[in-house]
């Protein structure tokens, strides 16, 4: 019996907030790195990824092979409507879960346990299993409500990540600024990566 090593599988899920981009990058960036992923899409999730990259997502398993396909790492998509599915179980083990972005809506439900799709019960997971939840949230300005919903997160174990890249290094175009925050990310999952310049790295540009 083969046995997958459970330090190269990871959640995803990509909920309906701005940012998708940020979603397909960090996919492709662990997949390149020979990871094994499982993909959870909320319904607003594909819209953004229809209204913000253009996926033909009435065709969906075709899109995902067309834009992750081909790299080292494999890939498993999971209905959002799936609660059946391995990763709603505590017994199947990953190394944890992103959520990017990550909406309010999603936020809320993961705050207070409200495991209504496979997505939220997912992080849910996560979070009594004692693994690694990083959340990327991606709204502004923020009320109270949202604020202490995060709160609520990071007390219970996540990782609040929210999608502020930096300008420190000069990106040069928006795949700079994307990287950058894609780079946080892969940092936070404590893997290695040179996708974006750290400082202190030829900072002399900066001077």
């Amino acid at each position: 019996m083969t046995v997958q090593n459970n330090d190269q599988k990871w959640v995803i899920g990509i909920t309906g907030a701005s940012g998708a981009i940020y979603a397909v990058t960090l996919c492709k960036e662990l997949l390149k790195l020979g990871m094994h992923i499982h993909l959870v899409i909320t319904d607003a999730g594909w819209r953004v990824l229809k209204d913000e990259l253009s996926w033909p997502v009435h065709k969906r398993a075709d899109c995902l092979e067309e834009h992750l396909g081909g790299l080292p790492g494999t890939y498993e998509y999971h209905p959002i409507q799936d609660i059946g599915a391995s990763i709603a179980s505590g017994s199947f083990r990953t190394r944890g879960m992103v959520v990017v972005p990550c909406s309010m809506g999603t936020l809320a439900g993961i705050a207070h346990g409200l495991s209504d799709n496979l997505l939220k019960r997912s992080a849910d997971v996560m979070l009594k299993e004692g693994r690694k939840l990083i959340l990327v949230p991606r709204e502004t300005p923020l009320h109270a409500i949202h604020l202490e919903n995060m709160l609520k997160c990071s007390k219970a174990g996540a990782v609040i990540l929210p999608a502020m890249p930096g300008f420190y290094h000069r990106p040069a175009n928006m795949d700079e600024v994307i990287r950058f925050l894609v780079g946080k990310i892969m940092d936070a999952m404590n893997i290695e990566h040179e996708i974006y310049q750290r400082w202190g790295e030829h900072h002399e540009h900066l001077n």
